[in-house]
C-alpha cells in the first residue's frame, strides 16, 4: 500500500519566505517612527522656578497702564512663517500630535492637548493660540511705547514660551488677565504657566504690578 507524504519546502525558499517577512517587518516599524508625534508637543521650554524667581526680582513694578488706544491691530499677528504657513499653524502643527496639513498649511487633523485644563481636541477650531502674556496686558505693561516691528515680534515669537495650543474657551475666559486675575484650571500647570510669564516679561522689559508680582512669587516659591 503506497502513501502519500506532502511536500516539503525546500530550504531556500523557507530562507526566501522568511526574509521576505523580515523585510515587511522593518518597513512597518520605519512606517511607525516616521509618524510618530514629536518629542516636544510644548511651547520652548522656560527659565527654571529659581531663575524666573530672581528674573521677577528684577522687574519694575508699578501700577499698569492705561488701555486708551490700544487695538489688537497694532500687534499684526499669525504673520507668515514661510511657504503658506502662518504663525497660528506653525503653533498648531509644534503643540499638537500627529498633525496634518493641506497645501495652505492649515490643520485638517490631529490631537491637541491643552494644558491648561487638561482638554483634549480633534478640531483645530476647539484650539486657539494663547499669548501667555496677553497684548492687552503688554500695551498697559509698557509695549504701548514700542514700534510696530516690535510688537509684531512679541505677537508672534516662536523663540520664547509666548504662544501656547490650548481650549479655545478656556482661552477667552481668561482674555487680558494678569496671574493675580486667572491662572489655568490646571492647578498642576501653575509653576510652569508663571515661568514662562516671568520669562516673556523679563525679555521684553515689561513692568508688573504689585499684585500680580506677589501672585507669581507665590507660585513660584512653591515650585
Amino acid at each position: 500500500m503506497s502513501r502519500t507524504f506532502p511536500v516539503t519546502a525546500s530550504r531556500g525558499t523557507v530562507y526566501a519566505r522568511r526574509t521576505a517577512i523580515a523585510a515587511t517587518v522593518t518597513a512597518l516599524a520605519a512606517t511607525t517612527l516616521l509618524s510618530a508625534p514629536p518629542a516636544q508637543a510644548a511651547p520652548p521650554t522656560p527659565p527654571s522656578a529659581a531663575t524666573a524667581r530672581t528674573n521677577l526680582a528684577s522687574l519694575t513694578v508699578q501700577a499698569e497702564g492705561s488701555s486708551s488706544g490700544y487695538s489688537r491691530d497694532l500687534f499684526p499677528h499669525w504673520s507668515s512663517q514661510g511657504g503658506n504657513c502662518n504663525t497660528r499653524e506653525v503653533v498648531l502643527k509644534r503643540d499638537g500630535e500627529n498633525v496634518q496639513q493641506d497645501t495652505a498649511c492649515a490643520a485638517v487633523s490631529g490631537t491637541w492637548r491643552s494644558a491648561y485644563d487638561g482638554g483634549v481636541w480633534t478640531a483645530a477650531s476647539d484650539v486657539d493660540i494663547d499669548h501667555v502674556v496677553p497684548l492687552a496686558e503688554a500695551w498697559r505693561s509698557g509695549a504701548a511705547s514700542w514700534t510696530t516691528s516690535r510688537r509684531q515680534g512679541f505677537a508672534n515669537d516662536l523663540t520664547r514660551a509666548q504662544l501656547i495650543a490650548v481650549t479655545d474657551n478656556v482661552n477667552q475666559a481668561k482674555g487680558d488677565k494678569d496671574p493675580a486675575e486667572w491662572m489655568p484650571p490646571s492647578s498642576g500647570y501653575h509653576c510652569m504657566y508663571a515661568r514662562m510669564w516671568v520669562q516673556v516679561k523679563h525679555y521684553y522689559d515689561l513692568t508688573v504690578d504689585s499684585a500680580e508680582k506677589t501672585a507669581l512669587s507665590g507660585v513660584l516659591n512653591r515650585c
